[in-house]
């Protein structure tokens, strides 16, 4: 039976965006099928559209602890403030495994290289020269390590 970031790995390898890979992973464990799990996680590939931001990965793993452990009250700030923490937590693990979160630092690029809307070709080159299944495998262990607990 694969692992959750195994099988992040290959949605990553099977041409979906990190935030889909990561994402999908889980959909069906919080009611999501898998369409609607990879339309609501599109837009984060590439760092939010492809602008190199917050890596896709990241803003999936945020997604999920929202789903796990988000809040709905409206004027709790206490209950807010405990929410932000967890992210805050999460996205210090990511750091401290890969130094940031930022999609372009990763990938080690300068503000505005390569960020055009157009994905690059899924090809065997870019597999070999992307980092990006790493960071999708790593947001999912943490995910079950610290928001799922699995």
């Amino acid at each position: 039976m694969l692992t959750n970031a195994q099988k992040a790995k290959e949605n990553f390898k099977n041409g979906y965006n990190c935030a889909q890979s990561v994402f999908m992973t889980y959909a069906e464990k919080f009611g999501f099928d898998k369409n609607t799990a990879l339309k609501l996680s599109s837009s984060f590939g590439g760092g939010m559209g492809r602008m190199r931001e917050v890596c896709g990965a990241v803003s999936a793993m945020f997604m999920i602890a929202g789903l796990a452990k988000g809040y709905t009250e409206n004027n709790n700030d206490e209950v807010k403030a405990k929410h932000y923490e967890l992210i805050q937590n999460l996205a210090q693990k990511f750091k401290d495994k890969n130094g940031t979160i930022i999609c372009r630092e990763l990938l080690g690029l300068e503000k505005g290289e390569n960020n055009s809307f157009v994905p690059t070709k899924r090809t065997e080159k870019y597999y070999q020269e992307r980092p990006c299944e790493n960071f999708v495998a790593d947001a999912c262990e943490i995910i079950d390590k610290y928001i799922l607990n699995d």
